[in-house]
């Protein structure tokens, strides 16, 4: 869990996910006359190994490969693609879905019991991407529990950041109302004022 994640009340069983989704900042705002950097933490295999290893997804002495963060970054951009929808509509969109299966085909889960006698999805794979295994088993969990509707992208163009939607009709649109919210809402508002003169 990141300070971030805990910074805005994400579930500990969704955090690594969000993480992992707003890992690419696409923002490209001017807030206070500063112009908002975008960035990507997973820039570089070794990049990508750090950010890992920090959220105890990685084996300390796994490595990771080029063609391992090729694969995570389509994994991230497809996760990035389904959570973009609104949660209705999120599996209507049939080339979605199915490009988003076909990746988690790469991330095989096992069910294991556990001493409570309950039960924990864990990885198949024993390689450096098992971690990302933890992410897909997060997606699938929260999908049947509900809470991923509410893991969601901001609204705004110039935002883009994924969300966890804590209103209570989780009807949320922007990540932040007083920073995304109110530019988008000031900027309808000038549109209109413009046609209606």
């Amino acid at each position: 869990m990141s300070k971030l994640s805990r910074q805005f009340k994400v579930p500990d069983e969704l955090a690594n996910l969000y993480d992992f989704a707003n890992t690419l900042d696409v923002r490209h705002f001017t807030h206070h006359g500063v112009q908002h950097p975008q960035s990507d933490e997973l820039a570089s295999a070794k990049e990508f190994a750090v950010w890992m290893r920090q959220r105890g997804l990685l084996l300390a002495d796994a490595r990771v490969s080029p063609a391992m963060l090729a694969t995570a970054l389509e994994l991230r951009s497809l996760i990035r693609d389904y959570l973009q929808r609104d949660p209705p509509e999120r599996s209507k969109n049939r080339d979605s879905v199915r490009a988003l299966n076909k990746v988690l085909k790469l991330f095989p889960l096992l069910a294991t019991a556990r001493d409570d006698g309950g039960m924990v999805l864990k990885p198949a794979r024993d390689d450096a991407l098992a971690g990302l295994s933890s992410i897909i088993a997060e997606l699938y969990d929260g999908s049947r529990n509900g809470t991923l509707d509410r893991l969601k992208m901001c609204a705004s163009d110039e935002c883009r950041r994924v969300f966890f939607d804590r209103s209570k009709p989780a009807t949320r649109r922007w990540c932040m109302s007083s920073l995304c919210g109110n530019r988008m809402k000031t900027r309808n508002y000038r549109e209109r004022q413009r046609n209606a003169e």
